[in-house]
């Protein structure tokens, strides 16, 4: 399950705005171009006017409201499932306090490139195993829409054998905690032998999900979507 492979990204290629699955409420790269060098914000996308305009909230640092002025030109980029599409465009219309949201023009252009399917991203999220041998608690090390990579303390059954997964992430808006509990193979496994005699060896397991619900899914698109925004080093 583990590779140092980067991830590996196709040409560039045209769009059209139905192709990125906006979703309202998701978050976007928001980069200004007032500077010599772009810089980048995160905004949060309230909805569009098809081929008329689209609203997001203005950017928040160090807890205020970038500054904006009408005309500006900026690059918007999203993530939508495995592809990452960006698009120009500028600020028709500032809404200030109490609103602190802003229209943008409608993109004209969007261009945009395939990612890995299952980009992997690196996490440390407790879980629970449950095998024919019983449940065990477990730490999940990277996750992706497809898969995880487990780490167990001890052995918990054998290659191609079925397992129920059970974790918790963190939906937005709210922070709320959903349980995502997926039945899952096991492809390969691995035992990691500790660099120090006073600690005890550890098990990898590999898994692939084989019946996840769409919500769930979607929620592990998100977390790659935030990684790969935000973090790349999380990017397995």
């Amino acid at each position: 399950m583990s590779s140092n492979t980067p991830p590996t990204e196709a040409k560039t290629q045209e769009y059209e705005f139905e192709q990125m699955n906006l979703q309202v409420g998701g978050r976007i790269q928001f980069i200004t171009h007032r500077t010599i060098k772009p810089i980048q914000h995160f905004s949060t996308l309230i909805g569009w006017v098809k081929d008329e305009y689209m609203i997001v909230k203005i950017p928040v640092e160090n807890g205020a409201p970038i500054a904006l002025n009408d005309g500006d030109k900026l690059t918007i980029r999203v993530f939508s499932g495995v592809n990452v599409c960006s698009f120009a465009c500028t600020v028709q219309r500032i809404f200030p306090r109490p609103l602190f949201y802003v229209h943008l023009s409608f993109p004209t252009t969007i261009q945009g490139t395939s990612l890995r399917a299952a980009m992997r991203v690196k996490v440390d999220i407790p879980a629970q195993v449950s095998s024919p041998a019983g449940t065990t608690s477990v730490f999940l090390v990277n996750l992706s829409v497809s898969g995880a990579l487990i780490e167990s303390p001890k052995k918990l059954t054998d290659d191609d054998n079925m397992v129920g997964l059970s974790f918790y992430l963190i939906a937005q808006p709210g922070n709320r905690q959903v349980r995502i509990n997926p039945n899952a193979t096991i492809r390969n496994i691995n035992m990691v032998k500790p660099a120090s005699a006073d600690k005890a060896e550890v098990f990898t397991y590999g898994v692939q999900f084989i019946d996840l619900d769409p919500v769930h899914y979607t929620m592990l698109q998100n977390l790659t979507y935030e990684a790969l925004i935000a973090d790349r080093q999380k990017i397995v």
